[in-house]
């Protein structure tokens, strides 16, 4: 099987650093696909010495390197050679901003060559990447645009509750003007097709928030309901899609996390965001749907505060690496 590739993020975030540690304690060697990391030799040399435990690097030919850490070994795509002694955990400069993003740029060209199954992305500094001139808010819309893709959709996924979302970072206020019959509709058809295609779910049961409390009780607390929600779900089961709704959210998550849904489409960040990390803190994992490759992410930041500590967990990373090998799987059974 063709590796994943996993991006090793901001170098002075932890990224490097849980790379190592899910190396070191076994869990990349129990996955069910082979890995291979794209990122920087010299830093996931130095953050081996965090578990006491430095790397050792081989060149296996032009930017590929075989990296040893005691009996433990990675295979790594050097898309930088950053200066060790001019790094500092939490304070990254433009040179990795620019490394960041190459390591991203590089993953996707692999999958777009069908040389690599997919994409596992650890945590950026959307500020430095911009800075180094990639002016992208963050991996999800730098994947959209290299791959074509106009709409993707946003889903936060744990073994008992799946979230999506219909608009993502955006303050509260500019929520309801953001909501339109159509971009409801498109997040609902992306979401069936990604669970048809690449989670093996022919008819995924999709649930459908309301924006306002109680569903608005018919237009007591807002319009949107009748106005923009109800005719893209009308409009979803005219296409054949099991969705139904709007559903009062303050109710809704409890009979989700019970299965009764396979996802629930949500109007804005918070109201998914919020039941998701309740239920999987440690173990959520991000995926971007609607793209042609498979893409998944650890669901947390850089961790400044924890970075060089060797006490970040490592759960969301393997997490994410199972999920986007699973993906891979059943996408490359339907080819």
């Amino acid at each position: 099987m063709q590796p994943l590739l996993l991006t090793m993020g901001d170098p002075t975030g932890i990224g490097p650093e849980i790379i190592v540690k899910a190396l070191l304690d076994q869990s990349l060697a129990q996955l069910n696909c082979p890995v291979e990391i794209v990122g920087d030799v010299g830093v996931l040399c130095d953050a081996g010495k965090i578990f006491g435990c430095a790397g050792k690097a081989e060149k296996q030919g032009n930017d590929l390197y075989s990296l040893s850490f005691g009996e433990n070994k990675l295979l790594v795509h050097a898309c930088s050679e950053l200066q060790l002694a001019s790094l500092h955990y939490g304070q990254p400069d433009i040179d990795c901003g620019k490394a960041m993003a190459d390591y991203v740029e590089y993953a996707i060209s692999r999958c777009l060559d069908k040389t690599a199954a997919g994409i596992v992305t650890c945590p950026i500094n959307k500020a430095a990447i911009n800075a180094a001139g990639y002016h992208f808010p963050g991996h999800t819309e730098l994947l959209a645009e290299r791959c074509g893709v106009e709409k993707v959709v946003m889903m936060l996924a744990g073994e008992h509750l799946k979230v999506c979302l219909v608009t993502t970072h955006l303050a509260y206020r500019d929520v309801p003007a953001q909501l339109s019959r159509e971009e409801i509709l498109q997040t609902i058809r992306i979401t069936a097709d990604a669970f048809r295609r690449q989670f093996g779910i022919q008819q995924p049961r999709l649930a459908v928030l309301a924006l306002n409390p109680h569903a608005s009780e018919n237009g007591l607390f807002g319009d949107e309901e009748q106005r923009t929600i109800t005719p893209a779900i009308e409009a979803a089961q005219a296409e054949g899609i099991a969705a139904d709704g709007p559903h009062s959210a303050d109710t809704l998550f409890h009979f989700a996390a019970k299965g009764a849904y396979d996802a629930v489409i949500c109007m804005y960040h918070d109201q998914g965001l919020i039941p998701l990390k309740l239920l999987h803190f440690d173990d959520a994992v991000n995926v971007t749907l609607g793209l042609p490759i498979v893409r998944t992410s650890v669901d947390h930041g850089t961790a400044y505060d924890l970075a060089g500590t060797g006490s970040a967990n490592t759960a969301s990373l393997v997490a994410a690496l199972k999920m986007a090998g699973q993906m891979a799987t059943l996408k490359n059974q339907k080819l």
